[in-house]
Parts: structure tokens; sequence; C-alpha cells
């Protein structure tokens, strides 16, 4: 009675449309390693990291013990009218590792605010209020996130601070250029932006927001090197090139520390949070020092960067770094994937499965080929019956999304494997 009571007060309090998931939802109580154990007692095999969040796992010593040292100093909180040390030594390493030249850094709260963060420096530095967003795309919930997310079921209002045009490229599966090789695929889109600027905006346009993979949008990526074609149809118009690594960043693709970088190009601007902080709360701005320096108005950030925060960040990274957890993303997600596709082969309601590292989608559809919600939503139910936890997304809802923390193991990825494949 315990867990109906909490969700009967839960639902008196909170807002009907922040979503729960699973029909009976759980509360965790604990966790360690990659597992969680909910209050009743049952323990899961969790992919799918608080969305992408605890990105080391869970009760890991190093982290514990640098936000520990940080709560023994008695300074939780300071606010970014002092020097934080921890803040200046976080953002001296992203500096570094964003390959942007002479870059500083911004520390927000969330990925949201980065990326309202991202969108007030470019339309204010290219003074227009025009934005190229891609189809399929989630920014975060915010006034002018919510504009420039391309999926109707996480984006609630027609009003918006910017006026956003959208292009073809992100979602692949049901794009109508789908059948077309690679090199062709990225011609069509590139032609698609042109035809866009052309026709849907004053030329003018402040800035492009891309996901490398989209991630509510479904796991859903294209072919490598899209948006460095889409570069340099930026560059002819002076167009901003900003990258939200949100869910793509610190490693997570395997092949590359930033999805950006499959495409060969360095952005403008990034944006990122989530797998940072392992946990706690913190996201940001990485940008071109003449970009980040353009914003004309005093500011301050209250809790953004603050000692705690970016105390764990700092262990995170380290942490990320020293293990070579890009290394094991690679190496797993690949097992993963493949894994996966074998199990698909026999299996007609699997209609792709996509993704780098340990970012997978898993699209699920009905006898035409068409979205299939319900099966998604099964998958999700059956998948925790299993013991394994998992998430969904995509924008008709019909993607099982894949994403443990970067340390899983080869025997915890073969425990996962044989859940879905019953499952499905």
């Amino acid at each position: 009675m315990a867990h109906e009571e909490l969700l009967a007060r839960h639902r008196a309090v909170m807002p009907a449309w922040m979503a729960l998931y699973y029909e009976r939802p759980i509360e965790l109580a604990s966790a360690s390693g990659r597992r969680v154990t909910d209050r009743e007692g049952r323990t899961y095999l969790d992919f799918f990291a608080g969305i992408l969040t605890n990105a080391i796992g869970y009760d890991v010593p190093e982290i514990s013990d640098a936000v520990r040292s940080q709560l023994d100093t008695g300074v939780l909180h300071s606010s970014t009218l002092y020097l934080i040390r921890s803040q200046v030594e976080l953002a001296e390493r992203i500096a570094e590792l964003s390959g942007i030249p002479d870059a500083k850094v911004f520390f927000t709260n969330s990925g949201t605010e980065a990326n309202e963060t991202a969108l007030m420096l470019a339309t204010g530095y290219r003074r227009s209020d025009q934005v190229l967003a891609l189809r399929n795309s989630y920014h975060g919930r915010a006034f002018g996130t919510v504009a420039i997310t391309g999926n109707r079921g996480w984006s609630t209002s027609s009003l918006s601070p910017v006026k956003v045009s959208w292009v073809h490229g992100g979602y692949r599966f049901r794009s109508p250029f789908k059948d077309l090789s690679d090199a062709d695929y990225v011609a069509a889109c590139v032609a698609d932006l042109r035809e866009v600027l052309e026709t849907s905006t004053a030329g003018d346009v402040a800035c492009m927001v891309v996901e490398p993979i989209q991630g509510v949008g479904g796991f859903s990526l294209p072919p490598d090197g899209l948006f460095a074609a889409f570069k340099e149809v930026l560059d002819e118009y002076g167009i901003l090139l900003v990258s939200d690594e949100v869910q793509t960043g610190w490693g997570r693709t395997g092949e590359h520390f930033w999805g950006i970088q499959a495409h060969g190009v360095v952005p403008d601007a990034m944006t990122f949070a989530k797998g940072l902080g392992n946990g706690l709360a913190i996201g940001g701005v990485v940008a071109r020092g003449d970009l980040m320096d353009s914003f004309t108005a005093n500011s301050i950030s209250t809790f953004g960067g603050n000692p705690i925060s970016t105390a764990g960040a700092l262990a995170t990274l380290d942490y990320l770094l020293d293990h070579d957890l890009q290394a094991n993303a690679a190496k797993l997600g690949e097992r993963l994937i493949d894994g996966l596709r074998r199990v698909a082969e026999d299996r007609p309601a699997v209609g792709d499965v996509r993704g780098k590292g340990l970012m997978v989608g898993v699209e699920l559809v009905g006898p035409a080929g068409e979205p299939d919600p319900a099966k998604a939503a099964a998958v999700l139910e059956g998948a925790r019956e299993g013991g394994l936890l998992v998430g969904k997304g995509g924008l008709y809802g019909n993607v099982i999304r894949l994403a443990p923390p970067m340390t899983v193991t080869e025997d915890e990825v073969e425990e996962a494997l044989g859940i879905l494949e019953d499952v499905l």
C-alpha cells in the first residue's frame, strides 16, 4: 500500500503532463554499479541511466568522495559573483576538449537552460530572431527550446520567441530520402536546406541547432558528413552552427568525444549537460570566445556551475577519461547493436535497429511498416518484468531507447540482450 499511496500523492500534487513510466510506476530506493533497486525490493539492470545522465553508473566512490569533500568545506553555494575554483578548472578542461578555437564556457543547471543560452547568444550576435532546426528534434522544455523542438509530442505551443524554419536530415528511417545512398541523402538534405533558406527566411538567420543523434526522437541519426555539408551552406550566409551535445557528449557515441565530430566539422558552439554530472544538475555552453563575449547586458548564474556540481563533474570527467569509457562505449555499443540486429532478423515487428556507441534505438512497426507505439509500450513493460529498465521515444512513441551507463560490462550487455530477445 505504501507504493499506491505515494502514486496517489504524486498524482494529486504533480502536473498531469509530467510523464511516469510503466502502468505501475516504480520508486528507486537504492543503486550500485549499473543496477537499481525499487522500494519494494526488486532489482533491475538499468539501460536508460536516468535518461543518459548517470553516465558512470551508481555509487561511484571517486565522485561521491569529491562531493563529500566540497560538503565538508561548508560552501554548498556562492553564485557566480564569486570565484569558484572547481568551476574554473572544469571550464578549462571543457574548453580544451571542445576543439573550438578560443573557447569560453558558461555553466547552467540543465540542457534546456544551456540551449536557451545558446539561442540568446546566437540571436544577439547575429541580430536576428530566425533559427533553423531539424524535424523530429528535441531541445528542452523552456519557451525558446520548445519552439525549436520539431516533435509535436514535446512541443506544446505555437507561440515562440524565435522564427523557426524546419529542415530534413535527422530522422532517416521515415525520411522521403530514406532509400537514397548516403551521398545522395546528404545532397538531397543540402538541397532542402538551400530551398528553406531561399523560401522561408530572410537569409540573415541567426543559427542552426542540431542534435548529432536525435535523443528523444528515437536515437535517429543521419549519415556522417551531413552537418559538414550543412556548414558549407551556413558559412555562405554567416549562419552559426550550434551542436546540442546534451545526450551525445562525453564519448557516449564511442567513436568520438562529441557527436558532431563524426561529421568532420567544428561548430561555433556546443551545449552539454546530463552525463557530465553523473546525476548532479549541471549543463552549459562552450562557444567561440567572440560569440560568448557578445552578450552585452549584465548577467550571472545563481546556481549554474555551483561548487557541489562542478566538484562532482570534475570527478566524473576524470573517471571517464582515466578509464577510457569512450572505448568501452564503442566496443560494447557495437556488441549491443550487432546482437539486436541478429534478434531482429526473424522479428518483423522490429523495423530498424540504429545508433552509435551506447545510444541504440529499436523502432517497432506494424505489418505494413507503420509506427506501432503499442508494441513499444509492451516492450517497455516486458523488459521491466524481465528485470531490465529501458527508455522509449521517437516521433510516434514507437522506439525503444537503450543507453546504459558507460561502465556497462560485456556480461551485462549479454544479459540485456537475452531479456530483450525474450520480450521481442
